[in-house]
């Protein structure tokens, strides 16, 4: 019998890739879609690349009989999730995708979000959900709470080496492009094509950005000592896809040895042979991750470069394969689409 599936939020991007994905799940059935400014709507009108699927109408969250509900994907705005999700039968698993429980540290929350955490007795019971180092403990988990996606892309490329100690922990630096889906499908007038085509630009630069709380988190908990990295994100007229340029001072051919046996046996994890870098366009729809290793020409520093979706491996496809986990099915159920090229 397949696992019944509601989405909350399911007018948004990362809502719409849940449906892609889970329409092709061997195990899982949609039965409740969310998406309050769109109750009432079928979902071949909000997005027409839909169509072919027979799916329940959106509805408001409060019309959603959750006794019969195996998992619940929340896929709302930041600040919104956490008085929702306080609200579902706490024993409904739930794995979010905002940022609302990422940060474990409540005080780290406000800092980085603006305000107070309105859930904090949930906090305290959500797992980050960077399936490849946490597998484990989302096997049991409640509550699962999703990378932000340019988190997980430079987590990829960093955080093997940080736990092996091939690299200098003190001269860390990301420079990372990401596709325009990942600031959502709310209207903003800078995301305008006539204003984003045709160029491309650095935002919340100089340690602004929201994901280096996740970063601070992850990075100090795999080192045993804090670790601060500089980040730098530019916004890049394209879709989907995020591609991080990661610099580090480690010897090279340690560094892709260092990532090579680490994700050996990860079936979304590919790493490259020495010298060959990966580009968006072979990871787009996917939930995989590429990652290439290049030597610098001065010696002792290497280039890492990783490569996902944003809106599948970043986002929607890792909360399914975090759902697979819970659930107590295959991992990679649902996700071994082909990349789609061109």
């Amino acid at each position: 019998m397949k696992k019944k599936i509601a989405i909350l939020g399911a007018s948004g991007y990362t809502g719409a890739e849940l449906v892609r994905l889970i329409a092709t799940h061997p195990h899982m059935q949609i039965v409740a879609l969310s998406g309050d400014r769109k109750a009432g709507m079928a979902m071949a009108e909000v997005f027409p690349f839909l169509r072919h699927l027979n799916l329940p109408a959106l509805v408001r969250i409060e019309e959603i009989d959750f006794s019969h509900v195996d998992l619940a994907f929340c896929a709302l705005p930041h600040a919104t999730s956490q008085a929702v999700i306080a609200n579902l039968p706490r024993d409904l698993p739930v794995v979010d995708l905002s940022a609302d429980f990422r940060l474990r540290d409540v005080a780290e929350y406000q800092k980085w979000y603006g305000k107070p955490h309105a859930a904090p007795d949930l906090q305290k019971d959500a797992v980050y959900g960077l399936t490849e180092f946490y597998r484990d403990e989302i096997r049991t988990a409640r509550l699962v709470a999703g990378t932000g996606c340019n988190a997980a892309a430079g987590q990829y490329a960093l955080r093997p080496l940080i736990e092996a100690g091939v690299i200098d922990l003190d001269s860390i630096l990301i420079d990372l492009k990401a596709g325009v889906s990942g600031a959502g499908r709310s209207l903003k007038e800078n995301l305008l094509h006539a204003e984003l085509s045709e160029g491309t630009m650095a935002y919340a630069a100089g340690g602004t950005h929201r994901h280096l709380g996740e970063f601070d988190q992850e990075f100090t908990r795999a080192a045993g000592r804090p670790v601060l990295v500089q980040f730098t994100p530019h916004l890049l007229p394209m879709n989907r896809g995020i591609l991080a340029s990661v610099y580090v001072n480690g010897e090279p051919a340690q560094v892709h040895a260092t990532l090579a046996a680490r994700y050996a046996l990860e079936p979304f994890l590919e790493v490259l042979p020495m010298g060959l870098l990966p580009s968006t366009r072979d990871i787009r729809g996917s939930n995989f991750v590429h990652l290439g290793v290049i030597a610098d020409r001065i010696p002792g520093r290497a280039l890492v470069i990783a490569v996902l979706d944003n809106l599948c491996k970043g986002s929607s496809g890792q909360a399914i394969q975090n759902a697979n986990l819970m659930l107590g099915l295959e991992e990679t159920a649902g996700l071994m689409l082909a990349p789609v090229f061109p």
